[in-house]
């Protein structure tokens, strides 16, 4: 029920700060709205590591480098994300990007990527996105 609860809250932050960045962005530009945005997200994550951090950080030598590019990854997600919000607004852009998440997740599932236990894929989780673009594309449609 946690991860339910955590997940909607993270969907719902996604919706806002989607708008709030390409508000931000209108006054300053996209690559001026990234490096806003992470500079505060990392501030707020210092805080949090400061007063909730769990002790960990000494063994970061530990973690397989090709995962610290989450990082940019982050920048990019930003910058692209909020691109997308100016072209085609919000709700499309948000569910262009819920697809494309929730496809290449079920690859990474499918094919046991980057340390993650290997899933078997049926039918249905690809029907299941095709249904998606599907709702997609009638949520396009000028009625």
């Amino acid at each position: 029920m946690i991860g339910i609860i955590f997940s909607l809250i993270a969907g719902a932050l996604i919706a806002f700060q989607t708008v709030f960045n390409a508000r931000v962005s209108e006054h300053v530009g996209l690559w001026e709205t990234t490096t806003i945005v992470h500079a505060v997200g990392f501030i707020f994550s210092l805080l949090m590591l400061v007063t909730l951090g769990e002790g960990h950080i000494s063994k970061w030598g530990e973690i397989n480098k090709l995962y610290l590019l989450g990082g940019a990854f982050g920048v990019i997600v930003i910058y692209s994300l909020t691109r997308g919000i100016l072209q085609l607004g919000t709700a499309l852009a948000v569910a262009i990007l819920i697809i494309t998440q929730l496809s290449v997740a079920l690859l990474i599932d499918g094919f046991g990527l980057f340390g993650s236990a290997k899933l078997a894929i049926d039918w249905t989780k690809p029907f299941g996105i095709a249904i998606m673009i599907l709702g997609i594309i009638v949520f396009k449609l000028k009625g």
